[in-house]
């Protein structure tokens, strides 16, 4: 059997109210978007569609990531230090964090 190679065109037309790009760029404007935003808890609840006591377990109150992800420290959550002060997540921080730890979050390893 022989290996042959056939080259063909392909025309698509692209509706006007689509528009294709590429992948690099897509992730750009992603990333882009989530600049200068700030979440709440809320927020970070609805984006991970976990419960705030999960978060506080895993992520937030965590000694694997508690002192990196502290603002005080240059991460992206600001831990409230009063009584009535809310969190506040950097969202470009925090998604970018759960991305790069998921395995880890996810992993149900106990605190070291």
């Amino acid at each position: 059997m022989s290996n042959q190679k056939f080259k063909v065109e392909l025309s698509i037309e692209v509706p006007d109210h689509l528009v294709v790009i590429e992948k690099v760029e897509l992730k750009r404007l992603q990333e882009q978007e989530l600049k200068g935003m700030w979440w709440s808890l809320k927020d970070l609840e609805e984006r991970t569609k976990k419960k705030r006591n999960w978060l506080e377990d895993n992520i937030l109150f965590s000694t694997r990531f508690r002192e990196k992800i502290d603002a005080r420290n240059g991460g992206f959550v600001y831990y409230p230090q009063k009584k009535g002060e809310k969190w506040t997540f950097l969202a470009s921080g925090a998604a970018e964090f759960l991305d790069k730890y998921f395995s880890d979050i996810c992993s149900g390893k106990s605190d070291e």
